[in-house]
């Protein structure tokens, strides 16, 4: 019974979490290269919609990992468009629900 319970709140915890995160993160298989707090204020009937665009300095490294973390656990979806994982750039696309704002933690990982 006990387990059954944790499964569903597992579960609902993450249906409300907007979070992305894909490959390699965290300090033992990739190390942080980039790491920003973006975040916007709601504007009433508006959805907000921000392009965050990063390049690697150096042409023969790769993108390991990115994790988008939605640090208000609010509505906005962020989504990878370009680039990515064995990339060495990476553009998010960060959109709010109409209405509200969002703030989100960017990092990547190589």
């Amino acid at each position: 019974m006990f387990v059954k319970i944790l499964l569903i709140s597992a579960t609902i915890s993450a249906v409300y979490t907007k979070s992305v995160i894909v490959g390699q993160v965290g300090e033992y298989n990739a190390r942080k290269i980039y790491e920003k707090t973006i975040e916007a204020t709601g504007i009433p009937f508006i959805k907000r919609e921000e392009e965050v665009y990063f390049e690697y300095p150096v042409g023969d490294q790769k993108i390991k990992g990115i994790a988008i973390r939605d640090l208000d656990n609010g509505l906005a979806e962020p989504s990878i468009n370009r680039g990515g994982i064995g990339f060495p750039f990476v553009n998010i696309k960060l959109k709010s629900e109409r209405g509200s704002g969002y703030r989100f933690l960017v990092e990547i990982y190589a």
